[in-house]
């Protein structure tokens, strides 16, 4: 399922070049939050936990650096022998992986050093593809950062979600990433629910990331319709909605 916070326009964001993570566009997306955010979202984790127990939270690279960033740089060189671009599973995963949380992270271009490997609960798990650098494999083996090689050029999101269910047994997946992970998960027909909380504001720009981004639909496909679920709606303007989507078959 998709989770996420948006403007009332749908942006996720200020612009395409400002991080929520970083200091003053995270203290400005603050301030568009009325009173009722907190409660309202201490509200939607609790109902996500009580109706799925989801074990995995689904992000992008995008939400830690910013589109121009490449390849991590300056890394020490892979050995040449090893056999990097299969998954890496820690013992202490590979022998129970029952009961871990994870926090997913969408890499394939190898994007982001990591120095924190878990928070809230939830273990680092980085998503890479086989033409991810193998330098950049090399340093999440020895920072003991599990990964999946799920694709070739890039991640397959169905690979991916597959491979978490038989390797981890993950059996929800919850995405709080940006549009272009999020509208590639709509694409290949991978999102069943939607809930969105709506702050009462707007902001607006043409290239500003919104909640499913990606491609465009292609002449055959048809856009995704919704089956409202509930309405959560706060005096001071917050709406917190719940959609389930509704599967229709493309025509031939």
């Amino acid at each position: 399922m998709v989770s996420s916070v948006v403007s009332a326009d749908g942006r996720l964001t200020l612009s395409g070049d400002q991080l929520l993570l970083s200091e003053e566009p995270g203290r400005v997306w603050r301030t568009l939050q009325p009173p009722s955010a907190p409660a309202v979202e201490q509200a939607r984790a609790a109902l996500l936990e009580r109706l799925y127990q989801p074990q995995a939270v689904l992000e992008g690279s995008g939400t830690f650096v910013t589109r121009d960033t490449g390849p991590v740089s300056g890394l020490p060189v892979a050995d040449p022998a090893q056999d990097l671009h299969t998954d890496f599973l820690p013992d202490d995963v590979a022998g129970d992986p029952a009961g871990q949380r994870w926090f997913v992270v969408v890499d394939s271009r190898g994007r982001v050093r990591w120095s924190v490997k878990s928070s809230g609960g939830h273990r680092l798990l980085i998503l890479v593809a086989m033409a991810t650098p193998a330098d950049y494999l090399s340093f999440l083996r020895q920072e003991g950062i599990p990964y999946l090689v799920v694709g070739e050029a890039r991640v397959d999101l169905g690979t991916a979600l597959d491979r978490l269910v038989d390797r981890l047994g993950v059996t929800c997946v919850v995405s709080n990433a940006g549009g272009e992970l999020n509208g590639a998960l709509l694409r290949a027909g991978l999102v069943d629910e939607l809930q969105v909380v709506v702050l009462p504001a707007l902001i607006g720009g043409r290239n500003t990331p919104a909640l499913f981004d990606g491609a465009a639909l292609a002449p055959a496909e048809l856009p995704t319709p919704l089956r409202l679920l509930s309405v959560h709606s706060e005096s001071d303007g917050l709406l917190w909605l719940r959609y389930d989507v509704v599967r229709v078959e493309t025509p031939a």
